[in-house]
């Protein structure tokens, strides 16, 4: 499953510019879930503060497989560019009902209580 994470607010506190403190349990349950899932970080954050963010991760035991892309390899104009992800699944403190955190995050997601959706079919397919 492909996983998009927000991370002001979602894996730190939100102190947007700065780097707010890591949220409880935050990285544990990014370690375990990098087990058996892309995890891509999906922020508005941009050059040097993006940069300062994926660092801070790395140094916290997190790499995620792309950071603001479907893929790492994935290129893209400014004229073409669309912040749309293809992520079966986006974890942000802004969802519906606000952020649940981590240690529930994890438990539903490694205890298959929430699974990714299944893609739709159109109607000329079987």
């Amino acid at each position: 499953m492909k996983i998009a994470i927000d991370f002001d607010g979602t894996i730190v506190e939100d102190k947007y510019p700065e780097i707010g403190r890591p949220q409880m349990f935050v990285f544990q349950a990014l370690k375990e879930l990098q087990k058996e899932h892309r995890l891509i970080l999906w922020t508005c954050r941009e050059g040097k503060l993006l940069d300062d963010a994926v660092e801070f991760c790395k140094k916290n035991g997190i790499e995620f497989y792309a950071v603001n892309r479907n893929f790492p390899e994935e290129e893209y104009s400014e004229k073409d560019f669309m912040r749309k992800l293809d992520a079966d699944m986006f974890i942000d403190d802004r969802n519906f009902g606000g952020f649940p955190g981590w240690s529930e995050i994890y438990q539903k997601i490694s205890n298959k209580a929430v699974e990714a959706p299944k893609k739709k079919k159109w109607f000329w397919q079987k």
